[in-house]
């Protein structure tokens, strides 16, 4: 077993991991061509992708085009890719330009979460491969259309679920089908933040003082949700409200749904049943969606379950998934430390078990390089080179769960989810 867990063994099981998705049947384009880009959201994800892209995978990306419906993070991200690229690209505010230009091969779409559906699906009709940030859509029903679509397109389609490109998530996802914790029936995720009321962690960014009517193409932030009147606060903290996102249940816990359904070999949860609410910011605030949020995920078929839990008025525990088995446990903490425990030896249990020890393992920035993997990942399936490690249909699975745990929370009721037909229905 020490064997089995060391460190040595430990880069060759990741390497396994991560080259587990064959190489796509066709190749889009040559092996060593750069692909031409465009990146819809310059904001604060689309930015920090823009990043991540630079770090990563520079010598494969030609970013050709940029777009943002605010002028100050629209020139933001032009200035970015003059200065790490040596040229400036094109800049507009309405994303079908980018789409029109038949030069671009992929996109990256970094916008608020209502948008993806349609931007996506005018990506694919454009012939475009996507990097489209998660959620993968903001209605059950928009998901259920992109999946439809995507079938037969050709594009490639990366959903930015970035954990599954991680190394100690793939470790960990080894390491679990070697036997090493056993039967696991049973995973606890949770994400805990003590936010500020005034914090990004609570999702209250910083209103810019240049933010106006002017300087933003409001009715392009709108896209198919209700019309307003011109709203900054709604503009820049749009995760706040259920006109533009799910909160917790699609910004946190998606990630963790999908991550535990990638290490464990799932696929959709039959039933969720969510409870939660407002019960931090009672006062002088308007924000829709909870600030406390639990829910329970079963795979009945599949004897699993997943016990989730978020709050933003307590950090004590950071944010982690932790897969129980029967044998041991293995934990990862804040994407950046893999702890392994096994289990006590008890008569009727592995003989092996008397052997394992425990293995704590942490790799500074180790979001950061999940992200680039995630990004040099979507590069190479369009070479076809590999495989997308979290396609269409991981993501649906993954903004499924998210998604259902809203109508459950909404409604009061448990959701039953129908895998053969993709549907739901209330208990």
């Amino acid at each position: 077993m020490s064997q089995e867990l060391s460190r040595r063994n430990f880069v060759r099981n990741t390497a396994v991991a991560a080259a587990m998705a064959g190489p796509a049947v066709l190749p889009a384009l040559g092996q060593n061509e750069k692909i031409n880009m465009g990146w819809i959201g310059t904001g604060g994800r689309g930015y920090y992708l823009l990043q991540r892209a630079y770090d990563g995978v520079a010598s494969a990306v030609n970013v050709t085009a940029v777009c943002d419906t605010f002028a100050t993070n629209l020139n933001r991200g032009k200035d970015l890719v003059a200065t790490r690229q040596g040229r400036a690209p094109k800049a507009v505010a309405d994303y079908k330009e980018i789409l029109n230009d038949k030069s671009i091969d992929a996109v990256v779409i970094a916008t608020p979460e209502h948008l993806h559906h349609r931007q996506l699906l005018d990506a694919l009709a454009a012939g475009k491969h996507v990097y489209v940030e998660k959620p993968l859509s903001h209605t059950i029903e928009e998901a259920q259309e992109i999946l439809k679509v995507s079938k037969t397109s050709k594009s490639i389609v990366q959903v930015g679920t970035q954990n599954r490109s991680n190394s100690l998530y793939q470790m960990a996802k080894t390491m679990i089908e070697q036997g090493v914790i056993g039967d696991c029936h049973y995973t606890r995720a949770f994400w805990y933040r003590n936010a500020l009321p005034t914090g990004a962690a609570a999702w209250r960014y910083t209103i810019p003082e240049d933010l106006s009517e002017k300087t933003a193409d409001w009715q392009g932030f709108l896209g198919p949700a209700p019309k307003r009147e011109f709203n900054r606060a709604r503009y820049s903290q749009w995760r706040l409200y259920w006109d533009y996102s799910s909160g917790i249940a699609t910004d946190l816990m998606v990630h963790q749904t999908d991550v535990t359904a990638f290490v464990m070999g799932k696929g959709t949860p039959s039933s969720i049943i969510a409870s939660g609410g407002v019960y931090r910011w009672t006062k002088d605030d308007d924000r829709d969606v909870p600030d406390t949020w639990s829910v329970l995920l079963d795979y009945e078929a599949e004897k699993f379950h997943v016990n989730y839990s978020c709050y933003l008025g307590n950090a004590k525990f950071g944010y982690g998934e932790q897969f129980c088995g029967n044998e041991g446990t293995i934990e990862v903490i804040n994407r950046s430390t893999l702890n392994y425990y096994p289990e006590v030896f008890a008569p009727g249990m592995s003989e092996n078990v008397k052997e394992r020890k425990e293995l704590s393992i942490t790799i500074p920035r180790n979001d950061n390089l999940a992200v680039e993997a995630h990004i040099r990942n979507f590069i190479n399936a369009i070479k076809g080179k590999e495989q997308a490690v979290a396609p269409v249909r991981a993501g649906f699975d993954a903004v499924v769960a998210g998604l259902l745990s809203v109508v459950s929370y909404r409604e009061g009721k448990k959701i039953l989810w129908d895998s053969k037909t993709d549907t739901y229905r209330r208990a």
